[in-house]
């Protein structure tokens, strides 16, 4: 896909993953639209795209509101005309509690933020990208935890979330075919992000702004990660390639192998099931 001259929307682009696309997406020769929660935190985004000659849009939206992600769209348009790509990336951290111990709201925002901040996006872009018939793309960010959950992490919320993610663009890809529009599910290892400080920008009507101990230990667990720039990189790569399953580390494939695994067990038993009931 030739992304020169295109225009992208990134959103939760103020740090990490979404920083690193949409730098990414200016070094390809694109106008991007940078959106996140927090506006302030989008300053050195937009200055790292225009220090690549590219133009940038600064958006403040809450991906979890409707409303909020249709205004989005809407100013992008009026600024740049078209959008071809969009990167359904914003996302919160729900790690470190068994899930019996969550609250209602923790539930609320994280499914808000993870699940339908992903569901807007696609509501919302792919009939402007469709509009145009120039074709596009569409990038949900899922997580190497949307194929397996990790025992001790506690990160059953979050991972529920991230299921949801895969299983979504997998619907999405086939309801797409031969439409010119493509799509990808990013599902990142290991990356420096700040993705433990997330709840530092919870909306009041999730219950506000707080900070949860439980998700420092992703400090440590993404200190020797890939740097956000890096992630942007085989973002740009799977678009261009048409890649739907775009991950950045090869090491999970031993978890996913050993989840698969026990499924082809399961299986097992499910046939010595069946030939029990016709003996």
């Amino acid at each position: 896909m030739d992304l020169e001259g295109k225009v992208a929307i990134v959103t939760g682009a103020g740090s990490g993953i979404g920083s690193g696309v949409a730098t990414a997406f200016a070094r390809a020769g694109m106008s991007v639209a940078v959106a996140d929660i927090r506006r302030d935190a989008l300053d050195g985004v937009v200055a790292a795209i225009e220090a690549e000659g590219a133009k940038a849009l600064p958006l403040q939206v809450d991906v979890s509101d409707l409303a909020s992600v249709q205004a989005a769209a809407d100013a992008v348009e009026r600024r740049f005309g078209k959008l071809h790509v969009a990167v359904n990336n914003a996302g919160v951290a729900m790690h470190g509690v068994p899930v019996e111990q969550l609250e209602s709201a923790d539930w609320d925002w994280v499914i808000g933020v993870n699940v339908y901040g992903v569901l807007h996006g696609m509501k919302v872009f792919l009939p402007r990208i469709r509009a145009h018939g120039e074709g596009g793309h569409l990038v949900n960010t899922a997580s190497i935890g949307g194929f397996q959950v990790r025992p001790g992490w506690n990160t059953g919320a979050y991972s529920m979330t991230k299921y949801a993610v895969v299983a979504i663009s997998e619907a999405l890809e086939q309801d797409l075919e031969g439409s010119g529009i493509g799509v990808s599910v990013l599902c990142p290892a290991a990356v420096r992000t700040n993705l433990d400080q997330s709840a530092s920008a919870r909306p009041d009507r999730f219950g506000g702004a707080f900070e949860r101990p439980q998700n420092h230990f992703l400090r440590d667990l993404v200190k020797d990660g890939l740097t956000p720039e890096q992630v942007g990189e085989r973002v740009l790569l799977a678009i261009r390639q048409r890649e739907f399953y775009v991950f950045t580390h090869s090491a999970p494939r031993q978890w996913i192998d050993e989840r698969h695994a026990r499924l082809m067990q399961a299986f097992d038993r499910a046939e010595q099931w069946e030939r029990s009931r016709q003996a």
